[in-house]
């Protein structure tokens, strides 16, 4: 990250924001990340909650947030503040699930489908980004990250400690928490992702 200094016009809370930005980047601290996130989460999701209407979508969407946004945090400059930056990626994403949701068909993860010969199928979803969990196990670094799932919102602060913590299926952690697997599926990636672009930072250094 370049040796910017922060516009003078920017308020103390925000040049706070970008004393953490810098910990987070050159020294990897997964407290500054914590920190950040824990400054502004209930902020953003409030805000993707008016956006969407519906709580479970804007949890999603701030976590998806704060993922987007601690990967492209490099690319920050302090000629504005970091909530205005954080902000504007929340929102941008927020609007390109709108339009996904409207022009796409929704369907289950778990679902089936048939295909021409008759024959059932599972979906099965695969993700663009490097499997995180590979990197929680193999680099045993999620105690070193219990600071910052200890700001994730309780509904994913749950998956991860019995995914990870407790060492449960998919199927185990779908029947405690009466949830379809697919749902559990698809909340744990998220949240995997989210942590995954911090461990990625802590990895390269």
């Amino acid at each position: 990250m370049e040796e910017l200094e922060p516009n003078e016009n920017l308020s103390t809370k925000a040049v706070h924001d970008y004393k953490l930005i810098r910990q987070a980047l050159e020294k990897a601290d997964q407290k500054a990340y914590a920190e950040l996130m824990g400054r502004y989460r209930d902020s953003v999701y409030y805000m993707l909650l008016k956006m969407v209407n519906n709580k479970d979508d804007a949890d999603d969407l701030t976590i998806e947030a704060f993922g987007k946004a601690f990967k492209r945090l490099h690319q920050y400059t302090p000629n504005f503040a970091f909530s205005t930056w954080l902000f504007k990626i929340a929102s941008n994403n927020a609007i390109d699930f709108i339009r996904r949701k409207k022009n796409e068909t929704t369907f289950s993860l778990d679902k089936t489908v048939t295909n021409e010969e008759g024959v059932e199928m599972s979906m099965n979803v695969k993700a663009d980004t490097p499997d995180p969990e590979a990197h929680f196990i193999k680099k045993q670094k999620v105690e070193m990250l219990r600071e910052l799932v200890d700001k994730l919102k309780p509904k994913y602060k749950q998956l991860i400690e019995m995914r990870y913590y407790e060492e449960l299926s998919y199927e185990e952690i779908a029947d405690k928490l009466e949830l379809p697997i697919g749902t559990v599926k698809a909340q744990l990636f998220r949240a995997r992702d989210f942590l995954y672009q911090v461990l990625k930072n802590t990895d390269h250094k």
